[in-house]
């Protein structure tokens, strides 16, 4: 039975485009673009990629963190423009990455990511996003502190659809804790326009350009394989296969092709969103595509744009400790239910690299684990850990015994 559009429904969407909102518009922010196209590009790219992937994949894409180094340096060498345009090619590369997958078949691909590697890279993906979280409750450790009792209780405590919407509960509580203190700045809502028309950027293209960003995509492809394992860890359910990485990776790609023509930023499949899902344990594709509807109106909806922006960072962040801490702890269960026999040295050694090798990143020194690539491109954090994983696993669990067995 198909699910139809209620008022439960709109509630449980609105909660997935809190978690993705401050996200989304912060890289906007950053590089110059327009943050209510980057909301119109969110939408559509979630709803493009919901078309490929026949409506399987409960995910959201939003704008990606990735891409930021290779925009700024286009956007002063060249323009804004040829960077949005560059995005065109990415998702053509993309469309290649998913072929290659399909030619190759899921299950040779698969033998790259057993549980030895994307448990840690799980939990990586979590513990490298925690300093975001930290940051942003730094703000406020006391509205950022009662968000999270907020989110915790309601979603302990709590009975029938309140239970649902833990994180959308947390927000509220720690909004209205915000405001008590008086750290809620509204001056953005009463100068907003209850309704405006985003701002378009045609994209240009230039083949320096497109040298400088195409290579940031061979670092997204490992995130994408990333996050898609975890939101497939969270609702049990194995995307790699059905629909397919080669449909998931259609997907991302189209909708950063559609970011390109609108001067949006590259897409990407969110954690955040994962999260909610793991934290709700409401799993139905129908609302992240309610949450995509709802982001493409509020880039024409001024003032209620301006309401979510009002949202404090310390809240958000808040937010975020549970969102991040509930991924990290799926890559522990991972392994666990997988009983992944951690005794075996070569399977130990897979894990704890990648763990090293992710959080080191975080707490050392950055320049110390970073490899370039050409452009801006770098494999660094979460892409080389990865990286270092799918290498190890290859030689000790597929090489060593391979050549033993000729031997």
């Amino acid at each position: 039975m198909k699910e139809q559009l209620t008022p439960k429904n709109f509630v449980l969407s609105f909660q997935h485009v809190l978690a993705m909102f401050g996200a989304t518009v912060l890289v906007p922010f950053i590089t110059g673009l327009n943050p209510s196209i980057a909301l119109l590009g969110a939408g559509v790219g979630t709803l493009l990629f919901h078309l490929v992937t026949g409506g399987q994949v409960p995910v959201f894409l939003g704008s990606s963190f990735a891409f930021i180094p290779g925009i700024m340096i286009v956007k002063e060498t060249f323009g804004i423009e040829y960077a949005t345009g560059s995005f065109l090619a990415v998702g053509a590369v993309y469309f290649l990455m998913s072929l290659t997958v399909y030619f190759v078949g899921i299950d040779n691909v698969r033998k790259l990511f057993p549980a030895v590697v994307t448990g840690p890279i799980i939990i990586v993906i979590g513990l490298i996003l925690a300093p975001v979280a930290v940051d942003m409750s730094s703000a406020n450790w006391t509205v950022a502190i009662i968000t999270i009792l907020g989110v915790a209780l309601t979603g302990i405590l709590a009975r029938g659809f309140l239970r649902m919407i833990p994180i959308l509960m947390g927000i509220v509580i720690g909004y209205i804790a915000a405001a008590i203190m008086g750290n809620v700045d509204i001056s953005g809502m009463q100068e907003a326009n209850i309704f405006a028309m985003p701002e378009f950027t045609a994209p240009a293209f230039s083949a320096e350009a497109m040298l400088i960003i195409i290579p940031i995509a061979l670092v997204t492809l490992i995130e994408h394989i990333g996050d898609i394992t975890t939101n497939g860890a969270v609702v049990e359910k194995d995307f790699m296969k059905k629909p397919g990485l080669h449909r998931t990776l259609l997907g991302d790609g189209l909708a950063t092709a559609f970011a390109g023509l609108i001067g949006a930023p590259a897409n990407t499949t969110y954690g955040e969103n994962t999260g909610v899902l793991a934290v709700t344990k409401n799993y139905s594709p129908m609302i992240l595509r309610g949450a995509a509807v709802i982001a493409i109106l509020l880039s024409f909806i001024g003032k209620f744009g301006a309401l979510i922006q009002s949202i404090p960072m310390a809240v958000m962040g808040g937010v975020s400790f549970v969102l991040f801490g509930m991924i990290a702890s799926i890559g522990i269960r991972t392994m666990v239910e997988t009983r992944l026999d951690l005794s075996d040295l070569r399977n130990s050694i897979v894990v704890f690299t990648v763990l090293i090798v992710g959080i080191a990143y975080i707490q050392g020194d950055a320049n110390l684990l970073v490899i370039p690539l050409p452009g801006p491109a770098s494999l660094s954090g979460l892409s080389l850990a990865a990286v270092v994983g799918v290498t190890l696993n290859a030689v000790f669990n597929i090489l060593i015994p391979y050549v033993m067995k000729k031997i």
